[in-house]
This record gives C-alpha cells, structure tokens and sequence, in this order.
C-alpha cells in the first residue's frame, strides 16, 4: 500500500490602499498601496471553519465578517480573541464583499473612512461577527499611521491550495 500524503497551503495575503480624503478615495487617486503577506490562523477560528464545514452551522465568516485593525504589537497566537487586539476597530465588509466561491479563495474589504481608527495599524484580522465574534486570524505588521481625513481599505485575500 502506497502512504499518500496530502498538503493545503493556506496562503493570506493583505492589502491595504490609502488615500488622503474622501474626495481622493471617491476619485481613485491612491496615496500609496502596501501588501503584506502571512497571518496565525487561531484555534476557534479553525475549529468554526471545521463546525461550518461539517454543515452543523455556527458563527458566519461571510457577510456579517467585520474586519478589525489594532495598535498592538504582541506576536500572533493561536489562542488570540478579539480581546487580543489593542484600540481594535472593526469595520463591516463593503458592499458585495467577502467574494468566495471560485478560484479557491475567498476575499474580505472594509473601508475605514476619515474619521474612523485614525491610529497605527499593527493588527489586523477577520472577526466572525462585530461583537462577541470568532476571531479567524490575526497579523501583526506595521503599516503605518492613519490620520484624520485619510481613507483606508483594507483587502484580505485568502486562497487555499
């Protein structure tokens, strides 16, 4: 009998568009676009995602998701919650997102407009619902300081291979 061995590669990849107001977003006209790769999935998200595939329910990761971005630095961990994040601010998907169900991927954007987590982003994550949620994953990477008036949109594109 022959040992076949499968392997999935998780594979996240972040996108974070900035821009310097509305009228800038509204336009297009990007400030400056960045891309980060890599998260820690957590231990009750992967067991949400097993609990959603099995078909017993559970919390949605689709358009009720919300994405969170913190102030924190600490180093990910599988046992990290919403709790976790430092001055977390969540956002809803916007309209249409997350997009799943071709290409073995799916993808989450939230927008976070002038007046919205005018802070450092370090953090960032996918939570089940906007409070109380399953966190699903979590990143830790500087990516710079939001001020007021600028606005940001953060792209989290996950395929599974």
């Amino acid at each position: 009998m022959k040992n076949i061995q499968e392997k999935a590669k998780w594979n996240p990849i972040f996108r974070i568009n900035k821009f310097a107001s509305q009228k800038d977003y509204e336009a297009g006209k990007l400030l400056e676009s960045v891309i980060f790769k890599g998260n820690k999935l957590t231990n009750a998200g992967i067991n949400e995602m097993w609990t959603l595939i099995a078909g017993t329910g559970g919390e949605q990761f689709g358009s009720a998701a919300n994405l969170i971005v913190g102030t924190g630095t600490g180093s990910e961990s599988a046992t990290d919650t919403e709790l976790t994040f430092t001055n977390g601010v969540k956002k809803p998907m916007a309209d249409g997102y997350p997009t799943y169900g071709t290409s073995q991927k799916v993808t989450y954007k939230a927008v976070f407009d002038g007046t919205s987590a005018n802070q450092a982003w370090n953090e960032f994550g996918v939570l089940s619902k906007s409070s109380g949620g399953i966190l699903l994953n979590r990143k830790v990477s500087t990516q710079g300081t939001k001020t007021a008036g600028q606005v940001w949109e953060i792209e989290l594109e996950i395929e599974l291979q």
